[in-house]
């Protein structure tokens, strides 16, 4: 049975959106020729132990942390809140939650204030904060923009063993669920949650964990995207083109991931949906419909089920990982991870050529 999380009677602190990720890299100077000569990401402030990294039209200090560490792994999720007594709120949340915090008045990274960070019940590091130093935004510098340029983050995405408690979890901290994935049975398999006006600002997959699936950056449009995997095929690193790129059907996006020099894997994204009515309709997908991870059809490639980066505590040490063994998910692996239908047995097909079905 599902160990659900307790919900504090604090209130939850109110979160704005995903902020930025610390990612400890093995190799600084790897990581910083893929996130900034392949990406174009851009510096904001760098040392010989991290490089602060922001898109086009990021105005806070970063949306990237890459932090030279002895294993890859993430040292953060962070959210910015929206006052600074939400911090406050959010140390006595997780306090109640029985969770192990740290504060930091001066920030845990350059260019952030005063930040709480927690072990969370699900096992990851997250980290809120409000005060932030300001940088230009570089939106209306056209002599920096690039052709695949990156322009927000987007999301996070986290692997969990039971995705229906970190679904209560989240939505007890106030996101909400734009799209999931669930059986007939009504079990949820991933959800896609969100507090700023997109589908989502983290999603839950299904999968031994806790782990990091991905962090993703948001373009203009797809032809950013397609310039992306033709500098990668360029400069003959194609082979860390993992999937796509392709359309989603859970958001709708266009999508491309790619892996950096640590594996740690990145979404470039565009085209999602908007999110921010009260009453935006949540979108279920049967687990067995393989149209919810690729809208044309698309294998999914086994490593992108199975490999994930791992998490840090608040020592920096790695978070044991916990195996998936939910039997109601396990019995459907072929569904949820292989494919089995486009159209359900006897549904017509929903398109016309000329006069005939």
């Amino acid at each position: 049975m599902t160990n659900f999380v307790p919900t504090p009677t604090a209130p939850a602190p109110d979160i704005v959106r995903c902020a930025y990720m610390e990612l400890v890299v093995t190799d600084l100077a790897k990581s910083r020729e893929f996130y900034v000569d392949v990406l174009g990401l851009h510096v904001t402030e760098e040392d010989e132990n991290a490089i602060y990294l922001r898109p086009l039209e990021e105005f806070i200090h970063h949306n990237l942390v890459l932090r030279k560490g002895p294993i890859a792994a993430v040292a953060a999720f962070a959210y910015r809140v929206k006052s600074p007594a939400e911090v406050d709120a959010a140390e006595a949340y997780y306090k109640e939650l029985g969770c192990r915090t740290e504060r930091r008045k001066e920030g845990f990274t350059k260019g952030i204030g005063d930040s709480v960070r927690v072990e969370d019940p699900l096992g990851f590091p997250y980290e809120f904060f409000y005060e932030t130093e300001h940088v230009e935004r570089l939106t209306q510098r056209y002599d920096l923009y690039s052709a695949g340029e990156l322009v927000r983050l987007d999301h996070f995405n986290q692997v969990i063993p039971d995705v229906p408690r970190g679904r209560k979890y989240l939505e007890d901290l106030g996101f909400r669920v734009s799209e999931d994935i669930k059986d007939s049975d009504g079990v949820t398999y991933a959800a896609w949650m969100h507090r700023k006006q997109t589908v989502h600002d983290t999603a839950l997959t299904g999968g031994d964990g806790p782990r990091m699936h991905h962090v993703a950056f948001a373009t203009h449009e797809k032809h950013n995207i397609i310039q992306i995997c033709d500098k990668m095929g360029a400069l003959r690193i194609s082979d860390r083109i993992e999937r796509g790129p392709g359309r989603h059907g859970v958001s709708n996006a266009f999508y491309l991931y790619i892996l950096d020099p640590d594996d740690h894997r990145v979404e470039i994204y565009t085209q999602d949906y908007y999110t921010g009515d009260p009453d935006n309709p949540t979108i279920t997908w049967d687990v067995h419909d393989n149209q919810r991870r690729d809208w044309w059809g698309n294998p999914v490639v086994p490593s992108w089920y199975t490999e994930a980066s791992l998490v840090l505590d608040l020592d920096g040490n790695p978070q044991p990982v916990i195996k998936r063994t939910e039997t109601s998910e396990m019995a459907v692996t072929v569904g949820a991870d292989g494919f089995s239908y486009t159209r359900e047995p006897g549904e017509e097909r929903g398109f016309k050529m000329g006069n005939q079905l």
